[in-house]
């Protein structure tokens, strides 16, 4: 069961939010993930969110008390990152950037590594169901992973 959510403001982020977002993607990424850890650098997680991330998807963040501390990223009908911090997991603050997509679509897919149980769990628990498992060949971190799908209702 979820504690109170922490987030005490939704907003869309702007480029300049981009170093705050690439943190909380690197810190949530190396907390679930730990073999790969290190897999990029913090430049390069910024070039990342700097050219790909927020040229095309639209940005989410979840703040507490005027800190970020959690990112949905949205293209069309995919959840291209959805990260928050550690210390902020089963607060509230996935389960309000999630439902924010679902009420702004009528279907997300999005792809989870197979061995990230905790997020595949998440996911599950809100609706969204396994359509598919790859090998990780097509992958960059070449990590079996999960596509799942959620429609309404």
């Amino acid at each position: 069961m979820e504690n109170a959510p922490a987030t005490t403001m939704l907003r869309q982020l702007e480029l300049e939010d981009m170093d705050a977002a690439a943190r909380v993607h690197r810190a949530a990424f190396d907390h679930a993930l730990p073999w790969l850890k290190g897999l990029h650098t913090p430049d390069q997680d910024r070039w990342f969110y700097r050219e790909r991330v927020f040229r095309t998807c639209r940005v989410w963040g979840a703040f507490e008390a005027d800190a970020l501390c959690g990112i949905i990223a949205l293209r069309e009908d995919w959840i291209d990152q959805l990260y928050v911090l550690p210390p902020l997991h089963r607060r509230g603050t996935g389960s309000e950037l999630l439902r924010l997509a679902q009420r702004r679509s009528d279907r997300l897919q999005l792809w989870t590594f197979l061995r990230n149980l905790p997020a595949r769990r998440f996911y599950e628990a809100r609706g969204f169901v396994l359509t598919e498992e790859t090998d990780g060949a097509r992958n960059e971190e070449k990590e079996p992973d999960a596509r799942y799908l959620w429609t309404p209702g």
